[in-house]
């Protein structure tokens, strides 16, 4: 099990989705920030507003990338990259994580 050490956590959580999306925002003594979030089953759309890295902790997605007509499946170990104002699409049959890293 990984652990993020020596940070603080936000203690109110990210809903959306109607609650099917949930995310907890992660600080760093750097000032950086990570997310780390739980998806269940479904299709959802999300935008960024800056550039993005997020890691598939658990589970598995299939991803719409930006600019993309074809899905790209990330199982458990494996990451895509987003760049800054661009939506993607995900899905997933089953609870899956992620760890959302910002550039």
């Amino acid at each position: 099990m990984s652990l993020l050490e020596n940070v603080s956590v936000a203690k109110k959580a990210n809903i959306y989705f109607d609650g099917k999306v949930a995310s907890r925002s992660v600080f760093f003594a750097d000032g950086s920030k990570q997310t780390l979030g739980v998806v269940q089953p479904g299709e959802y759309e999300f935008s960024t507003s800056q550039g993005e890295i997020m890691a598939v902790i658990s589970g598995r997605f299939e991803v719409l990338l930006p600019n993309t007509t074809t899905w790209q499946e990330f199982n458990e170990g494996t990451q895509f990259e987003l760049a800054a104002n661009v939506s993607f699409k995900i899905r997933n049959t089953a609870i899956a994580e992620y760890c959302c890293s910002y550039l």
